[in-house]
């Protein structure tokens, strides 16, 4: 993000704006509304992104160049879109979207009967969000950012279909099935996109555990393995979203681990100690993290029981996308499936209580996914999320901690 001289001559007129200070340019016109923050805006992509003499390391690839304050700028921007634009959009939803509550338990739906009508498709303005810091703070040339907004995107707009389903139609949203292939076909080409630009890489395209020096080489197989990682974490993610706040909490512990391990990815020196593999630019997929963390944590301003909004499939399916992608860029998805452990637990119950119900005709749980049993259960809503809360934030340490294991 270099601006051209006709972005620096909007400033201000000033050519050199990292060596100016924002007061200077905010004086040397009269500026008013909007323009008051797209100048702000420009002044800190310009001293951020491209310091005057930084050039040099930017061009060689070093990409913890002003990283952090990248990263935390990119942050506190998804937070304050979401939370500020939040009532705004919520209104808007409340009009067109609200959610209806059918699921196949009717002991479920009266235990959430105070959830129906509740404004849905929240994901899109906390992805809106997500995209928006990502187009201002990260180095929008690197191909993981390109890999990541095409992930979103696509998602994104999967899971909104899908909620306009439930709402334009009779239907519970689209087909299991159909959802499924859709699903599959945006995964394989986010992974053909992957193995495409990750092959010529070391270990571009392994399976890496750096704790017991695992290391297996997939090949052309990366694409189907890549498609699988981000299909589960898709729908391990959208069967979690079912409390408030539950699924955005530990998208913000997870997202966190992963923000950290990006960067420590794209740093060279960190990388060697650490025994991980070095990608250069993998820190710019920091930013992209840390923009996801910070517009979870505005959603859950309105997201906190008694919530004002859900995510919807909108906001669920892009979120655990963007976790794979992240993860799978930087060849730590195994550490995903233990940071994300939560998300993964879900589906276990799941898959474990349709087995066992075909199989023996009995369930092991009162109800799937696992958070499920203990609202049967009669425990507090708010206690079950703070608890699965808890776990996740453990889960997060281990999984970071455990690259020191070796």
């Amino acid at each position: 993000m270099v601006l051209d001289s006709a972005s620096r001559a909007t400033i201000g007129g000033v050519e050199n704006c990292g060596g100016t200070s924002y007061v200077a340019i905010m004086t040397s016109r009269p500026w008013v509304g909007a323009s008051h923050f797209r100048a702000m805006i420009l002044w800190l992509s310009q001293f951020l992104i491209s310091p005057s003499g930084n050039d040099a390391a930017r061009a060689a690839g070093a990409s913890e160049v002003f990283l952090t304050s990248r990263i935390a700028l990119a942050t506190l921007m998804a937070f304050l879109v979401v939370v500020l634009l939040g009532p705004l959009a919520i209104r808007w939803l409340k009009l067109r979207f609200r959610e209806k509550i059918a699921s196949d338990s009717a002991t479920l739906n009266e235990l959430h009967a105070d959830k129906n009508d509740t404004p849905t498709m929240g994901g899109l303005f906390t992805m809106a969000a997500v995209l928006l810091s990502t187009v201002l703070f990260a180095e929008l040339s690197h191909p993981f950012i390109h890999i990541a907004v095409v992930a979103v995107l696509l998602l994104t707009g999967l899971g909104a279909w899908d909620d306009w389903t439930k709402q334009a139609t009779t239907r519970n949203g689209l087909s299991a099935r159909h959802k499924l292939v859709y699903q599959i076909v945006i995964a394989l080409c986010i992974g053909l996109m992957m193995y495409v630009e990750q092959r010529s890489a070391s270990l571009g395209t392994n399976i890496v555990w750096p704790p017991v020096g695992l290391s297996v080489p997939l090949g052309g197989l990366f694409i189907g393995w890549a498609a699988l990682v981000i299909v589960g974490s898709c729908n391990a993610v959208n069967l979690t979203d079912g409390l408030d706040g539950l699924a955005a909490g530990c998208t913000v512990l997870c997202g966190s681990a992963f923000c950290l391990l990006a960067y420590v990815s794209g740093h060279s020196i960190f990388a060697d100690h650490l025994q991980v593999p070095y990608f250069a630019g993998a820190g710019e997929l920091a930013v992209v993290m840390g923009a996801l963390v910070g517009a979870k944590l505005g959603f859950l301003w309105f997201n906190g029981f008694p919530a004002q909004a859900f995510m919807g499939d909108a906001g669920s399916l892009p979120t655990g996308g963007l976790l794979a992608v992240a993860a799978l860029l930087i060849r730590q998805e195994i550490l995903l499936a233990i940071i994300g452990g939560v998300f993964v637990v879900e589906t276990l119950s799941v898959i474990m209580q349709v087995g066992s119900y075909k199989l023996t005709g009995r369930r092991i749980l009162r109800c799937s996914p696992l958070h499920n049993h203990f609202v049967f259960r009669g425990d507090p809503e708010t206690k079950i999320v703070m608890r699965f809360w808890i776990v996740a934030a453990l889960l997060a340490i281990a999984g970071v901690a455990s690259l020191k294991l070796h």
